[in-house]
């Protein structure tokens, strides 16, 4: 089911894969634990030498790595190549302290191209496509992360990058884009703007979307797939691992298969640090097999996903994890109870009453944390319609103190008045850190 660009590998029996994650790992724990004297240090302190990884049973020995590790090797401390043979580097957006900043070979380029390559094969794209790339260019990986792997496919390749909404849609229709690449919450806002512009769907030649970089849910994906007429695949990456590509949702649309030949997936109790069983939600953690400039060991991405290891519908041997459903870093803690975003969103999509835009507004009034969700109207909801506004904003409270266990203040707000973002959406405003 669906298009294979490297069948051969992406439906590898399992034994195969294990042989060769073992291979590649112990060939990995060598070339860091020689290159890069921070590791070494780590192996150390646990007293780890390479000849003590022999196989990916031995993968559990190592020691994590964390984002507070890059920042104390800032810049280039983790790098295990020299700098001349580092032909790029590309950098996170340090809005919590340091930049973390990563190195690639000119290796590292084409494999991060190979393997974008296979997750726009999933989509159907080929070298007739033509694929719009509205992420952002620069530091950030994923404006070049899915150039490189569109121009890998031979498709035509539009290099938009973020911003300039009215000419991306112009530019959609006049160059006739059948993928567009961008976050799901700037596809929104580019529906929402053809919208107002009278552009239908059949008016544009759109048959998928490949959308990343912040978490959002299945609801989510229903409301573009609608509004777009396309289809909605999930991308999955990071910088520090290699950008966008590291897994993507088939057509099967049953979770993100994850590179394994590549990289190894773990699931860990977050407090613990123990592997849990697969199907478990948890924090993800990869291990990078094949990277050169920039591997890392069991790097913890706070992201909190499961693992399923079950062969997917479209043949595709290896393991999908869940979409993310939140992060243990961006999780809030109101009144004692764990609260992300996403269930928010949730809730708001699944109901289709407003618009999918909100903002979370958390504060302390004296030693009472509050929780605040502004909900923005649909442009046909008249807010002097009082009772109506009431009734609906009375069952969003209901069913957000559902699903957190605690009552939060509902506020709707007329149509356009939640700041768009066309980048990632910035969804919470935590006054108690101020």
């Amino acid at each position: 089911m669906g298009s294979f660009w490297d069948r051969e590998n992406e439906c590898m029996t399992r034994d195969r894969l294990h042989d060769l994650q073992s291979k590649r790992l112990v060939a990995l724990v060598k070339r860091v634990y020689t290159n890069v004297p921070y590791y070494r240090n780590k192996m150390h302190e646990k007293g780890l030498v390479p000849e003590d990884i022999k196989s990916v049973e031995d993968l559990e020995k190592l020691p994590f790595t964390t984002k507070q590790d890059l920042r104390e090797t800032y810049p280039f401390g983790l790098f295990a190549s020299p700098l001349d043979e580092i032909v790029r580097v590309h950098a996170s957006s340090g809005t919590t302290g340091k930049q973390t900043v990563v190195g690639y070979t000119q290796n590292d380029i084409s494999l991060w191209s190979e393997l974008m390559a296979r997750c726009f094969a999933m989509t159907g794209a080929d070298k007739t496509s033509r694929i719009q790339v509205s992420y952002g260019y620069g530091l950030f990986t994923g404006g070049l992360g899915a150039h490189y792997g569109a121009e890998r496919i031979g498709a035509v390749t539009i290099p938009t990058s973020s911003g300039n909404t009215q000419r991306q849609i112009t530019i959609m229709q006049d160059f006739g884009t059948t993928v567009l690449c961008c976050t799901p919450s700037y596809a929104l806002y580019l529906a929402e703007t053809m919208e107002e512009m009278g552009i239908k769907p059949d008016d544009i030649k759109l048959k998928a979307g490949v959308f990343g970089a912040e978490p959002w849910t299945e609801s989510m994906r229903v409301e573009i797939e609608e509004r777009l007429k396309i289809k909605a695949h999930d991308i999955y990456g990071l910088s520090e691992i290699m950008g966008p590509g590291v897994s993507m949702d088939c057509v099967c649309q049953k979770g993100l298969h994850v590179w394994e030949d590549h990289f190894i997936p773990e699931i860990i109790n977050p407090n613990t640090g123990e592997t849990l069983p697969a199907k478990t939600n948890g924090e993800l953690v990869f291990t990078t097999l094949t990277k050169e400039g920039f591997p890392l060991i069991r790097y913890r991405t706070r992201d909190v996903s499961s693992l399923d290891y079950d062969v997917c519908e479209c043949g595709r041997t290896m393991a999908r994890m869940a979409k993310p459903s939140g992060r243990t870093d961006d999780m809030l803690i109101i009144r004692g109870v764990n609260v992300f975003p996403s269930q928010i969103e949730s809730v708001l999509l699944e109901m289709g009453e407003t618009s999918p835009h909100y903002m979370i507004i958390v504060d302390r009034v004296g030693t009472l944390d509050t929780i605040e969700i502004q909900v923005e109207l649909t442009p046909d909801m008249v807010s002097d319609e009082v009772k109506k506004i009431e009734d609906l904003e009375n069952r969003i409270k209901k069913n957000i103190e559902s699903i957190l266990g605690l009552s939060a203040k509902i506020t709707l707000v007329e149509s356009k008045t939640i700041q768009r973002s066309e980048g990632k959406a910035k969804r919470v405003i935590d006054k108690r850190k101020k």
